[in-house]
């Protein structure tokens, strides 16, 4: 019989998604399995398809039984499926599979956005990452950019569409307002899925009718020539952001393409700025953390007007990529965290926080 002393912290990685953001999941997936402590950690692995069905994933449990060398880039979603929401809260809590920690890895809608959070809530689970509000909050576009505004935190100009509303009258604004080239992307999406540069009155668009394909909400933000500079932050009550780092995209802007296929990308960790403009944007991307009201972790993006408005922070990503070549974790590398330590620390953070609220409830295991 394992003693609690030797006994491995059980971790689940739930992974896939109904998004659009679905295989970008599954490479997550297998990059954090790879980079958990075999030694500490025991990796519970369950998908979530397409169409929204748990399963099991024996699939992927059986490549990690078979060692590190038999992972595949993306983690396949087979296996049993569950019968509901009802049948994983079951087999994840103290009973059947006896989890002592959730990492979600569900990038986009239905996962990034504080629904699956408030099923771990229920589940009375510890899990990774920022909360239901602040994953809700980071996963829209616009409520996160009003939640800057209200910070006083400097940012670029932007109009909002809901379907349904006047499109002529939003696509008039848009041109008048913040002029073109202009970005249009949907309200509830990442990994610059749905995202497209409009250059001219045909390419608005088409770009409009992108974005509505993905969500009934989108964003039109004016276009700002300036360097994109990222920030990683990581902690609970007391936050640490990392050295920033730079993106050089390998196109107009920095694409999917650029973040999960070719990886074209030119990537700076750290960049090249000065000890003033450092301290500034570290400084910023903490108070984006908690003008979202953020928990565990968050990448924060900016842009770098230099010579002019200097630092505008662009948006805030509460389930960043931690694939090989994304940048939360290689900023976290430069600035003397190691990957492996990173997610012991994540891990730490979400038992300790789980306990804390035990404590103020005055409830006992």
């Amino acid at each position: 019989m394992t003693s609690d002393a030797t006994r491995r912290t059980r971790v689940m990685l739930i992974f896939g998604g109904r998004s659009a953001e679905h295989d970008v999941s599954r490479v997550t997936a297998v990059a954090v399995a790879k980079a958990l402590d075999p030694e500490r950690y025991e990796v519970v692995p369950v998908a979530i398809t397409t169409d929204g069905q748990w399963h099991a994933a024996e699939a992927a449990a059986a490549l990690l039984a078979a060692g590190p060398a038999a992972l595949p880039t993306a983690f396949p979603v087979e296996g049993p499926e569950l019968e509901s929401l009802g049948a994983v809260v079951a087999s994840s809590g103290r009973r059947g599979l006896d989890v002592d920690v959730v990492v979600p890895l569900l990038h986009g809608p239905f996962g990034e956005d504080g629904t699956v959070q408030g099923l771990l809530e229920l589940a009375d689970l510890p899990y990774v990452g920022a909360g239901v509000l602040g994953s809700a909050v980071g996963m829209h576009k616009g409520a996160m950019k009003q939640m800057f505004a209200a910070a006083g935190l400097p940012q670029g100009a932007y109009l909002e569409f809901r379907d349904g509303q006047d499109l002529a009258a939003f696509r008039a604004r848009v041109i008048d307002e913040l002029a073109l080239p202009c970005f249009v992307k949907p309200a509830n999406m990442g990994s610059s899925v749905g995202v497209s540069k409009a250059h001219d009155a045909a390419e608005l668009d088409a770009a409009i009718d992108v974005a509505l394909s993905y969500d009934e909400e989108i964003l039109a933000e004016a276009a700002i020539v300036g360097r994109e500079i990222e920030v990683a932050v990581l902690g609970s009550s007391h936050p640490e952001a990392s050295l920033p780092g730079e993106v050089i995209p390998s196109a107009e802007f920095y694409s999917y393409a650029d973040k999960y296929e070719d990886g074209s990308a030119e990537l700076l960790a750290p960049a090249p700025l000065s000890e003033s403009a450092t301290a500034e944007v570290r400084a910023l991307a903490l108070r984006a953390f908690a003008a979202c009201r953020c928990d565990g972790m968050a990448r924060v993006d900016f842009f770098y007007d230099e010579g002019g408005r200097g630092f505008l922070v662009n948006e805030l990503n509460t389930i960043p990529g931690f694939t090989p070549i994304s940048m939360y974790p290689r900023l976290w590398e430069v600035s003397g965290l190691p990957y492996p330590a990173l997610l012991d620390r994540l891990i730490e953070l979400a038992i300790e926080r789980h306990t804390r609220r035990i404590a103020r409830a005055g409830r006992q295991r």
